[in-house]
């Protein structure tokens, strides 16, 4: 008996032993491109907004426009420079007889106001195309805003705006540059003079419009005026 147990006991060492154990090989795991997943996920969630945007009254703001100004608010909500999910996005490429400023509810997607604005005497005739940041210079000055509180001031109920990039429009509270009601900001003042009326450098809006305006995006909400001639600081780093 023993020697029929012996060779069946050798056996079960045997299989246990080190020499039997397979160890699987280390697979060759590429790295995740992590820039290129965000840079996906960026335009992504972009053009995800940009289509979710509506309204039965309004026309939409160009993508090209949109994509900056939703990329630099991003940037400004995480900073804590910005509180509310309103965004103005102002297209100073466009003609200023046409209605080239939006209000933007990004919660929801509804494009709250699409009104006429003037800029600045200096600036340019029916086109937009010179902007300073110079005091007295009657000129716009581009970019990202945080706006403001509102006063009474000669133009009646006025909103000011903080200006968020240095050199570009941080001189914008010292300089006056507030939103304002202006009855030189109309279709009538259009068909009389061929183009629409300007400002010393502020984004003069309707007076049938302003208060609505102005009460939807006071206290911290995010302003943009938006120029294909310059690239804003805000926006390089990818939405969360």
């Amino acid at each position: 008996m023993i020697y029929t147990i012996f060779p069946t006991v050798l056996f079960m060492l045997a299989s246990l032993s080190p020499s039997k154990i397979s160890f699987s090989e280390p697979k060759n795991v590429k790295p995740v491109v992590y820039a290129k997943v965000l840079e996906t996920s960026v335009e992504t969630k972009i053009e995800i907004a940009y289509n979710n945007l509506h309204s039965d009254k309004f026309a939409l703001p160009k993508l090209e426009s949109f994509a900056v100004a939703l990329k630099g608010y991003y940037s400004l909500k995480e900073k804590g420079l910005i509180k509310k999910d309103i965004l103005t996005l102002i297209d100073f490429r466009l003609s200023s007889n046409t209605k080239r400023l939006w209000v933007i509810d990004l919660i929801t997607g509804d494009v709250l106001y699409h009104s006429l604005v003037a800029h600045g005497r200096n600036t340019g005739e029916e086109y937009a195309s010179n902007f300073s940041n110079a005091a007295e210079s009657y000129k716009s000055s581009l970019g990202f805003y945080s706006t403001g509180e509102i006063y009474n001031g000669k133009h009646g109920m006025s909103l000011r705006l903080d200006g968020l990039e240095k050199g570009v429009n941080d001189n914008a509270r010292a300089r006056g540059v507030v939103m304002h009601a202006a009855d030189y900001v109309s279709n009538s003042f259009i068909k009389n003079n061929h183009r629409l009326g300007r400002s010393q450098g502020c984004p003069a809006v309707p007076a049938e419009l302003s208060k609505e305006i102005i009460s939807a995006i006071k206290d911290k909400s995010c302003f943009f005026i938006y120029h294909p001639s310059r690239a804003s600081k805000f926006g390089a780093k990818s939405i969360s």
